[in-house]
């Protein structure tokens, strides 16, 4: 996608997501036509990767969109590193903006036109589901409240302005991801979302948030499971633990040197 924001890639991590991808796919065509696409697929046994090279190579003649690429992995290594393998492949290819968005259809692609316009005053945009306007639906109260509370434990442990914070559909300025260090990053799921919105705030980026619609998948088995989320949140309180020490000893340096 060229444009005010430059060109765009939007990286789709998949594993055995062959029933959703070919809609999403199609969705983001018609949405953000222009920007370019690489699904990231972690060797799924019901054949999602060679499925995507099916559909990349089908629409490669059509000059009028943006390119489908799929770069193919060993196994099931997880979230994090997929985003990071997508981000590295994404800048050594110059492209200017890189989007993190789901295959199963819980991310609309007709959000993301909001997201990209965002980046026109942010180094991130992180969709947000719990900001007014934002919106979630086929979920359980269950569900609700356990990403509320996770989200409000995570800002205040860490002291973040964020809402939130753990949501996988966001925007990145590449030169943000540049700062960020990512061969450094070994969190997944929850964690990896927080890590790096933890990361961009305390490097002083312009971090945004912008309502979306989140959608609960309606096809396949989602991949989050209550033992993700307490996993998550065990993290945050080190990071948060962490940081406080390293504050007080920052003060206590400072009132005695």
């Amino acid at each position: 996608m060229t444009g005010s924001v430059g060109r765009v890639l939007v990286v789709v991590p998949t594993y055995n997501e062959r029933e959703n991808l070919p809609i999403a796919l199609d969705r983001l065509r018609t949405h953000v036509p222009h920007a370019d696409v690489l699904v990231v697929d972690d060797g799924s046994p019901d054949g999602t990767g060679e499925l995507a090279e099916k559909i990349a190579e089908q629409v490669a003649v059509d000059s009028a969109h943006g390119r489908i690429h799929v770069l193919h992995r060993e196994g099931k290594l997880g979230l994090g590193t997929a985003y990071i393998a997508g981000f590295h492949w994404a800048l050594e290819r110059s492209y200017d903006v890189v989007v993190e968005m789901d295959a199963d259809g819980s991310h609309r692609a007709q959000d993301l036109p909001t997201l990209l316009g965002a980046l026109e005053d942010a180094d991130l945009v992180l969709g947000s589901r719990w900001v007014p306007g934002g919106t979630v639906l086929n979920w359980p109260m269950s569900r609700h409240v356990l990403s509320r509370g996770a989200n409000t434990y995570t800002r205040i442990v860490l002291g973040i302005p964020l809402r939130d914070a753990t949501g996988g559909f966001r925007a990145y300025r590449a030169t943000l991801l540049r700062d960020l260090e990512l061969d450094d990053i070994a969190s997944q799921g929850y964690c990896f979302q927080v890590d790096m919105a933890w990361r961009a705030v305390r490097l002083g980026a312009r971090v945004v948030e912008v309502p979306i619609t989140f959608v609960e998948r309606e096809l396949g088995t989602s991949k989050m499971s209550r033992a993700i989320v307490v996993e998550a949140l065990m993290s945050v309180t080190r990071w948060g633990i962490a940081e406080r020490s390293r504050r007080v000893a920052g003060a206590f340096r400072r009132t005695t040197g």
